[in-house]
């Protein structure tokens, strides 16, 4: 596992003294430019890069970023955030990068659309000497599973995320826990299919792993009768659902989702096919949604996992001020996902 590790947002917000007027520590905190007739208020300009706006879960956490940046501005400190749209375009986020580069911001928040080729675009802010805060997609290594660590192991650049092992091992645990344990046809094993999201996304490798792991490590048998990859995208889950549930019949117990778009595609291929969740099939999801949560509550999901946007966003912001003052920062920061069940 990783070698730093920070958990919940919460606690680390309650040891960051957001008043970055001082100005003093490193040079990152002198970089914020003088505005205002009164009091000379301190501006940092702020670029955040989001790989692709279109992403459900990533709505709500630019949204939430951008909230609690300008919950902490004060009279003598404002914050300008640039948030861009990446379009799941490399090429189109390296280009953004470039032009944060150029008009050289204090900070920068990415969002990587290719997690296994980022070490160009990083490599580019690091150069520039400006602080990164790397955030949701962490940044794999040459070998495809590991993180980056000639990246993060340098002073200014940190990884936020929450650990993807852990969402998956819950999904599986929810199935585990249900009082047949996804074994409807008392057949003896639990024959699943499985929607993946982006496959050079360390998350969706791990969703897709460690939720079948839980359910081997309780000792119970599985079948994958399908596994298709999704891209996380609502309509892909109910393409790849509506086909396994027409080749596979009423053998499908249970269908995993990467995330709750694809689980909400998923849910509608269901209820076309005439299946019922929770009668006769199960379906799971990561990101806890509201109407994936509400779904849950209604018995039309059997499960989601919550992604903690506000934890995971505001634990950016609170490490980004941090390097803004020129304090010291950890390489890691993780926020836990919690299991959501019917209550």
């Amino acid at each position: 596992m990783k070698k730093f590790k920070s958990l919940v947002a919460s606690a680390l917000a309650l040891t960051l003294l957001v008043g970055c007027s001082s100005g003093n520590g490193g040079t990152a905190a002198s970089t914020g430019s003088e505005s205002g007739a009164s009091g000379g208020a301190k501006t940092y300009n702020v670029g955040v890069a989001i790989y692709q706006f279109d992403d459900n879960f990533m709505t709500l956490y630019r949204n939430e970023l951008e909230s609690y940046f300008k919950s902490l501005e004060t009279d003598s400190v404002k914050y300008n955030v640039t948030i861009v749209d990446g379009k799941n375009d490399m090429a189109e986020q390296t280009n953004q990068v470039e032009n944060f580069i150029t008009q050289k911001m204090d900070v920068i928040i990415l969002n990587l659309v290719q997690t296994s080729s980022a070490d160009a675009v990083i490599d580019k802010v690091v150069a520039a000497g400006i602080p990164l805060v790397l955030i949701n997609r962490e940044p794999l290594g040459d070998n495809g599973d590991e993180s980056y660590a000639g990246i993060l192991d340098n002073a200014n650049v940190c990884y936020i995320g929450a650990d993807a092992r852990q969402s998956g091992t819950f999904q599986g645990e929810i199935v585990a826990e249900l009082p047949d344990k996804g074994d409807i046809n008392g057949d003896g094993k639990i024959s699943y299919v499985m929607i993946e999201g982006d496959p050079e996304n360390v998350d969706a490798q791990y969703r897709t792993e460690y939720s079948v792991k839980a359910l081997t490590d309780a000792g119970l048998k599985v079948e994958c009768l399908d596994d298709q990859v999704g891209n996380w995208a609502q309509a892909k889950g109910q393409e790849i659902a509506a086909n396994a549930l027409t080749q596979y019949g009423d053998k499908v117990e249970v269908i995993f989702c990467n995330n709750d778009a694809m689980a909400l595609g998923a849910a509608a291929a269901i209820t076309a096919a005439g299946r019922t969740v929770g009668k006769d099939i199960y379906l799971l999801g990561v990101d806890a949604l509201e109407e994936c949560v509400e779904m849950v509550n209604n018995g039309e999901m059997t499960g989601t996992v919550l992604n903690d946007h506000v934890g995971q966003s505001h634990t950016a912001v609170d490490v980004a001020v941090k390097a803004l003052n020129g304090e010291k920062i950890d390489n890691y920061y993780w926020v836990d996902y919690v299991k959501v069940t019917k209550k």
